[in-house]
């Protein structure tokens, strides 16, 4: 393999910038040449194809969102636009593709693997909801921005003695919510896994705000059974406890990724570049298992049940 190429795609998330970086030295260490393929699946549409040096990832690991940019690319998905990528990838010889991106872009990855170009896909969400790995890109910045949300608004909360449902992103994965809702101290953690017992939540309250507690933090993550403003209006209504709403928004996808994201991306980064270089045509997804970089078979990583850690849950409710 003389070519590889390298793009993000869907929503950004803190780390990916690294994982270029680790893809674009460890191929040029390899005495590959590798091109960085600008605005995702659109872009390789478009041929926005620029090659790397050493020099074009430098001072970028610290960076949060993706100097690649990313888009969403509705004409990938017809017959046309998805000709002209594989067109593209022809016409600059690439022989093999690194993607960085969630559950769309993966499943973008296997159509390219299912026409012959062998692919290899990095889990790069603050989501977190692709199941085969442990932990992806981003994931570990993310829930310390909310922890740091949390800080933020439980003083605010405290002088005002009243309570915050602060909503947080993951789609149909309630990772986010569970991990910073435990980490933060929430009273209260609503994800889309697990049904919404409205009387708990009221009686949760109500029995905090009558052992003298001047604030209740209650983690609302954005695919729950209950939207964020309902449950916030609900509360208000069961209970007469003063409740405000703070929805995190796309907060959570900026800022500079932490170590543990860093560490991460460089390590799937450098491990995309071997297995591209290894003979043979089956494309993989990276994953992290314990401490251990593992390689899944692409199509089998997007068959993996999604789950989640019922003990982490159970948890916060003994401790909360």
């Amino acid at each position: 393999m003389k070519k590889i190429a390298v793009l993000t795609s869907g929503g950004d998330a803190p780390g990916m910038n690294a994982a270029i970086r680790a893809v674009t030295r460890g191929a040029l260490y390899h005495k590959v040449a590798v091109y960085g393929i600008e605005r995702g699946f659109e872009g390789l549409i478009n041929g926005e194809f620029q090659e790397l040096e050493i020099c074009s990832v430098s001072d970028t690991m610290q960076r949060g969102g993706t100097w690649l940019k990313t888009a969403r690319s509705e004409r990938f998905m017809t017959p046309e636009g998805f000709q002209r990528a594989l067109d593209m990838l022809e016409n600059f010889e690439i022989g093999g593709l690194v993607i960085i991106g969630g559950d769309g872009s993966f499943r973008g990855g296997l159509k390219l693997s299912k026409a012959g170009i062998k692919v290899v896909a990095l889990p790069g969400t603050i989501d977190n909801d692709l199941t085969y790995t442990d932990y992806s890109i981003g994931f570990d910045t993310a829930v310390n921005t909310v922890l740091y949300a949390i800080g933020n608004i439980r003083d605010t909360s405290s002088s005002h003695e009243r309570g915050t449902v602060i909503e947080v992103m993951g789609r149909h994965s309630g990772a986010l919510a569970l991990y910073a809702g435990l980490t933060g101290g929430a009273e209260i953690i609503v994800i889309p896994e697990e049904p919404v017992d409205i009387n708990k939540v009221c009686r949760t309250l109500v029995e905090g705000k009558n052992r003298g507690k001047q604030h209740n933090i209650v983690i609302c993550a954005e695919g729950a059974a209950i939207n964020s403003s309902d449950l916030t209006k609900t509360i208000i209504e069961r209970t007469g406890i003063d409740m405000r709403l703070v929805i995190l928004g796309h907060i959570q996808r900026g800022g500079s990724p932490t170590a543990r994201d860093r560490m991460l991306a460089s390590r799937m980064g450098y491990k995309a570049v071997e297995i591209l270089l290894q003979e043979g045509n089956a494309s993989k997804a990276i994953g992290i298992k314990g401490e251990q970089i593992i390689a899944y078979d692409l199509e089998e990583a997007l068959e993996v049940k999604r789950s989640y850690d019922k003990s982490i849950i159970e948890l916060a409710d003994i401790i909360s």
